[in-house]
């Protein structure tokens, strides 16, 4: 049966779900890091170290989501997600020593969420939209802000009333109740069903050609498979963007809450601060998504890299004046301007490397990218317990976010294939 809308727009309900519930489950961490250190009294370091292992792992299986997509579509991948943190979540309660929350937070939630969240996300929706692939991704992970506002406050209203094991518990509940079912809507690209991106009809004998956006032909003509892409220097810059690109936004992100309780501000502004950054999301990542496909993916990839810069600075300046205008400024800059990275992550590779072997490249490059998601976590709290204070760890997040948007400069995604608001250039040049 025909829907009266583009199928499309489904994928992208599905999606927004999926982040608004997966991605949160996650990011509770920073919810639960407080008072797992309170009753085990271990080291931040130790502490943060199951979050960021769990970016260890999920580096290492993601290359192999990669493939599994490549191979069974996203269903499958989707829903070995929802097991697999679920089952996390579930078994973490049990927790009396470091190495079960390293095992149940850190090796199935962070396996699971490589598939649930932006990464496996990214292996299968630029395949849906050409003209409006930055909006149509920014209104997607759009979801998390929707969930930041929903469930972490449910999560943190369980953690005082009943603690945090019974918060785990719900949260495992509530993944497989909600998302395996709807996760059975999806599909990998539109041609499956019959379908072509955004929508458009079947091209007829007598309709007008459309305008390739193609500016480097010899590269986009190229069979990217993975052993050529590892060969090529856009490849490297690439994962030295996004590992610099998750190593920021994950070193605030479970931090934060921590540093806000220390320098003297209530538990109820850490949870607000942490909630408002997702929810000031849904905005900037629609309109940074929006943004490029108008003037490119680069420059996109700079603004957000600009807003975590700005965040970290933020940050640093709240230890000598905290003030609550400069918790407003940092959440502000996190969430409507650095969360944007998300609208573009997809894109920059699949206009890169755009091809059959597109998962198994990205996959890999998320290898990377996960890595600086570890990194960011542990390194921020490590430099803490050899400095005592957070002001080294967040003056190094202000060095990251630069290189990270010299990185995807250098990649130039724009140089390969045109974003559909410089078209026109590509046609005067032409």
């Amino acid at each position: 049966m025909r829907l009266p809308f583009f199928y499309g727009w489904v994928i992208i309900a599905v999606t927004f779900v999926s982040m608004a519930i997966g991605v949160n489950a996650r990011t509770a961490f920073s919810l639960l890091f407080p008072p797992i250190i309170t009753e085990f009294g271990w080291d931040r370091a130790i502490t943060a170290g199951a979050f960021s292992f769990g970016f260890v792992v999920s580096a290492i299986v993601s290359p192999l989501i990669g493939r599994l997509m490549d191979r069974a579509g996203p269903r499958a991948v989707m829903e070995v997600g929802v097991v697999l943190m679920a089952g996390g979540l579930l078994l973490a309660p049990l927790t009396s020593q470091p190495w079960h929350l390293y095992l149940t937070i850190g090796v199935l939630v962070g396996a699971g969420s490589v598939c649930l969240g932006y990464s496996g996300q990214s292996l299968f929706l630029p395949n849906w939209f050409l003209r409006r692939r930055g909006l149509a991704m920014g209104l997607a992970f759009a979801g998390v802000g929707i969930g930041s506002v929903t469930l972490l406050p449910w999560v943190q209203h369980m953690i005082e009333q009943s603690g945090w094991r019974t918060a785990c518990t719900a949260m495992g509940i509530v993944l497989l109740v909600v998302l395996a079912p709807i996760n059975l809507l999806l599909h990998k690209r539109p041609e499956d069903i019959g379908l072509r991106p955004d929508g458009d009809a079947a091209p007829s004998a007598t309709s007008v050609k459309p305008m390739s956006n193609i500016v480097d032909p010899v590269w986009a003509g190229t069979d990217w498979t993975l052993a050529r892409a590892l060969r090529t220097a856009r490849f490297w810059w690439v994962c030295v963007g996004y590992f610099c690109g998750l190593y920021i936004w994950y070193a605030v992100q479970v931090h934060q809450t921590k540093f806000l309780l220390d320098i003297g501000f209530d538990s109820r502004v850490g949870v607000w601060a942490l909630g408002a950054v997702s929810l000031l999301g849904i905005p900037g990542q629609i309109w940074l998504g929006h943004l490029s496909d108008r003037i490119g993916r680069e420059w996109v990839w700079a603004i957000a890299c600009l807003g975590f810069a700005i965040c970290f600075a933020a940050l640093v300046a709240l230890k000598f004046w905290p003030a609550l205008p400069l918790v407003y400024l940092m959440v502000l800059t996190q969430g409507a301007l650095g969360y944007g990275l998300t609208s573009v992550m997809g894109p920059v590779v699949l206009e890169i490397f755009q091809g059959k072997h597109y998962g198994s490249i990205f996959g890999t490059i998320m290898l990377a990218a996960l890595a600086g998601g570890a990194a960011g976590p542990w390194a921020t709290g490590l430099l803490y317990d050899m400095t005592g204070s957070y002001t080294a760890a967040f003056a190094v997040g202000i060095a990251v976010s630069i290189l990270s948007a010299i990185a995807i400069w250098q990649a130039s995604p724009g140089k390969v294939r045109a974003v559909a608001g410089q078209m026109h250039k590509l046609q005067s040049n032409t």
